[in-house]
């Protein structure tokens, strides 16, 4: 049975800044691309970033390039994503996930690509 268990979220005041954690068991964590999604109350699943298997690619949306960074320690079997500069419209349950095929060449953005969700934490920012 393979878990994501994230953290991290809260309130915080536009231009600040929060951290989230995702930390994955039941499976190898080192072979599957992991993302992280979002979803505002009426809206759509997005995609917010991604991180290759190896960690040696990552892909943005582009609402949130250059103020968020996406990261993998393999050894923690954990993923972040670092959000700084936040924005009111970055409002929204912030998922991570695990990609369904292992050792993919390229970051997918499809959450149909991705099989395994964590329960989703909250991150609200005020202006």
């Amino acid at each position: 049975q393979v878990q994501l268990v994230e953290s991290g979220g809260g309130l915080v005041q536009a231009g600040g800044s929060l951290r989230l954690s995702c930390t994955a068991s039941g499976r190898t964590f080192s072979s599957y691309a992991m993302g992280w999604f979002r979803q505002a109350p009426g809206k759509e699943r997005d995609f917010v970033a991604g991180i290759r298997w190896s960690g040696g690619s990552t892909y943005y949306a582009d609402s949130v390039k250059g103020r968020f960074t996406i990261s993998r320690d393999n050894a923690k079997n954990t993923v972040y994503l670092q959000m700084n500069s936040l924005k009111p419209e970055d409002t929204a349950v912030y998922y991570c996930a695990a990609d369904k095929i292992p050792l993919r060449v390229v970051v997918t953005t499809q959450p149909g690509e991705y099989d395994y969700w964590g329960q989703g934490t909250q991150v609200t920012v005020s202006s």
